[in-house]
């Protein structure tokens, strides 16, 4: 039996070994690529940060004020009378009481003009004695209608006269002992009083427009202080409004070289005139200067309650950035625990904090530290933080 004719088969070459190693090694890394690109991403975790929980609290409302010092009482020392000098009584630059004499002027022309006037006043009594025993005995003779009735008139009407002259003479007799009086300058107030302008030989006059020297009482000393007409206003509308009491704080002082004054103030009164140059109005204090260390005319800078707000809320200046605008802005955690950038407005700075005026509320959770890297929305993981932790982020 004849077998049809079969070619025969190619035997497979077989690989060498080192090049079947390389490619199972490609086969791998091509199945776990492929699994790779299916297998999910792990989700990033959320940032840690801490977080202070706003609070309000009541809060003294205090604002630095410029001032000056200004004596509490001021007087010019001037004559009454005119004449020339002869003495200077006091010392300059000392304390003085009130009446205590300070100048002499000449007073010889005055006391010859008092001693004239008492004469005069002698003689008009004596004439006004003479007049009035005379109508009296007029008057008894006309009873008995020996006397005319005109007699007993004009007697009369001549003891009134004689009794008007005797008031106009004591009169004469009282200016002129004034103006002697007038003749010793004397202090009008106490208080220290300041160099003297006229020195002895000097003539004075009583319509000079020149003082012979000024006394200014420095205890208690007045400082008078300016603030913005505007402040003063909204200050006054938060008081009518109730959210802020007014303040019986006392005023404090600190002197143009940076000390501070040690003996404390008080608010007398705001002045009802705003000053059309600059806006301002002046509000004076009271302070006691018993050593004299303030004087009139120093520069202060005053530290004046303005009130006590009763629901304030603050935040750390370190925990609010300001945007382009100058609006601040700070990050807050909602109640889904998301940061969000919140911008509010703020009324003044309180040490190292903002007193806020709107757009943040009590309750609200501020971020005050790890806010780098922070998007609005973005979840967050809270801890709780200080106050003193928000200069350190």
């Amino acid at each position: 039996m004849i077998r049809p004719f079969r070619p025969a088969r190619a035997r497979p070459r077989r690989l060498p070994r080192s090049c079947r190693a390389a490619l199972l090694v490609v086969a791998v890394a091509s199945l776990l690529a492929g699994c790779g690109k299916d297998a999910p991403k792990a989700a990033p975790a959320a940032p840690e940060v801490g977080v202070l929980t706003l609070q309000t609290q009541p809060l003294a409302l205090d604002q630095e004020l410029p001032g000056r010092s200004i004596a509490s009482q001021e007087s010019d020392v001037r004559p009454q009378v005119d004449g020339v000098l002869v003495a200077r009584l006091f010392e300059q630059g000392q304390m003085v009481r009130a009446g205590q004499p300070l100048f002499q002027i000449e007073p010889a022309l005055y006391q010859a003009a008092l001693n004239e006037a008492q004469a005069n006043l002698k003689t008009a009594e004596a004439s006004a004695v003479a007049a009035r025993l005379r109508a009296q005995r007029l008057q008894a003779l006309g009873k008995d209608q020996l006397a005319a009735r005109q007699d007993v008139d004009d007697a009369v009407a001549n003891g009134q006269q004689a009794a008007a002259a005797v008031q106009a003479a004591q009169a004469a007799r009282d200016t002129a002992r004034t103006r002697l009086g007038f003749a010793t300058v004397t202090a009008p107030i106490a208080g220290r009083i300041g160099r003297a302008l006229f020195t002895p030989g000097a003539l004075v006059t009583s319509g000079q427009a020149e003082p012979l020297a000024r006394i200014q009482q420095v205890d208690p000393m007045n400082v008078d202080i300016t603030q913005s007409s505007n402040e003063y206003l909204a200050l006054r509308r938060a008081i009518a409004a109730g959210g802020v009491q007014a303040s019986t704080a006392p005023v404090r002082l600190q002197l143009s070289d940076g000390t501070d004054y040690a003996l404390p103030g008080t608010l007398e009164f705001a002045d009802i005139d705003v000053q059309q140059d600059t806006g301002s109005i002046t509000l004076r204090a009271q302070f006691p200067n018993p050593d004299g260390q303030l004087l009139p005319g120093m520069y202060v800078r005053a530290q004046v309650g303005q009130g006590t707000r009763q629901q304030a809320l603050l935040v750390p200046q370190a925990a609010v950035d300001r945007s382009p605008k100058g609006e601040a802005q700070a990050w807050v955690v909602d109640k889904d625990g998301k940061a969000r950038q919140r911008t509010f407005s703020t009324a003044r700075a309180v040490g190292n904090q903002w007193l806020v005026l709107d757009g943040l509320s009590a309750g609200e959770r501020l971020v005050v530290a790890g806010r780098q890297g922070l998007a609005d929305g973005m979840p967050v993981r809270v801890k709780p933080a200080t106050a003193a932790v928000a200069g350190k982020d």
